[in-house]
């Protein structure tokens, strides 16, 4: 028998709440929220647990989880042309015209300015600025920037490890203590390798619309191979650092190493080929490495 085919009506285009799922980078956020998470579990673990300061946790959520779909609409706003020039983007609600820029933008500016503001009113400054920092980063200087130099990627990289120090003086820990610099670090060096795996799996769209990355031109995958491996050593010698100062044990330290290069071997045996299949095992692991490593310093850390 053969297979019906969906009439144009089934299939139809997304609704609304898909739209604004996209709009607001709902999938990409969830990182965003685990790793504020994250932060300030660790932070309430050093002041004597979380009794007392669930409620805290939820506002904090809600404020941070608020301005990173505010920030992800300004975003797209920004750069609806480009979007419509790639295929993996052409289909989101503004490239696709399913959603106006008028609304897009009160979405976006809405909720950003309820994220600040229900930060600053229900937390404390301290998490309300770093919100605030990180929308500006993301908005003002990585979106554009993307257009006219490669060392965006290590722009964009700081306002996605932003989100942990928010969760951690969301909890009432300092900012300034090395904990919370130490979550930051990890969250940058870790998306470094994560970006330059993507970016070239993605070069000829990004080429294509005019995106200035580190992977542009890098047809045999030498160049991202060597920056990989880079980030993935700063990642590691980071992490070592935290040993010595008391985060958790040496055994943390060594144990996460081993773990790193393992995850590496698509990376360390890829020889700039060319080939796309060892590069998205690199950047799956990448994917596998950070929940892992979450969940270990959720029990390891002193």
């Amino acid at each position: 028998m053969a297979k019906k085919e969906k009439s144009s009506e089934e299939v139809g285009p997304p609704g609304l709440a898909k739209d604004l799922q996209v709009l607001t980078k709902l999938r990409l956020n969830t990182f965003v929220l685990i790793t504020t998470l994250f932060g300030f579990y660790l932070a309430a673990k050093g002041l004597g647990g979380m009794s007392g300061k669930w409620m805290l946790l939820v506002h904090t959520l809600l404020g941070t989880a608020a301005c990173a779909f505010g920030s992800a609409a300004f975003n797209q706003l920004m750069e609806i042309d480009d979007d419509a020039r790639m295929k993996r983007t052409a289909d989101r609600p503004l490239p696709s015209r399913r959603m106006g820029v008028v609304k897009a933008f009160a979405i976006g500016w809405g909720l950003s300015a309820f994220g600040v503001i229900h930060l600053a009113a229900m937390v404390n400054s301290a998490a309300a600025t770093l919100a605030a920092a990180t929308i500006a980063i993301y908005v003002f200087i990585y979106t554009p920037m993307k257009k006219w130099h490669s060392t965006n990627t290590l722009v964009g990289a700081i306002p996605g490890a932003i989100p942990p120090l928010i969760g951690w003086v969301g909890a009432g820990a300092d900012w300034n203590a090395w904990g919370g610099w130490f979550l930051f670090g990890l969250l940058f060096f870790w998306q470094l390798p994560h970006f330059v795996a993507i970016s070239w799996l993605c070069r000829e769209e990004y080429e294509e619309a005019g995106y200035q990355m580190w992977s542009n031109g890098d047809v045999s995958g030498k160049k991202t191979v060597v920056l990989f491996i880079f980030f993935s050593i700063c990642l590691i010698a980071l992490v070592t650092a935290g040993a010595p100062t008391g985060l958790f044990s040496w055994a943390v330290a060594i144990v996460h190493a081993l773990f790193v290069i393992y995850l590496m071997r698509p990376i360390l045996t890829y020889g700039a080929s060319g080939e796309r299949g060892p590069m998205r095992k690199a950047f799956f692991g990448t994917l596998i490495y950070l929940p892992v490593i979450l969940l270990g310093l959720a029990f390891t850390w002193s």
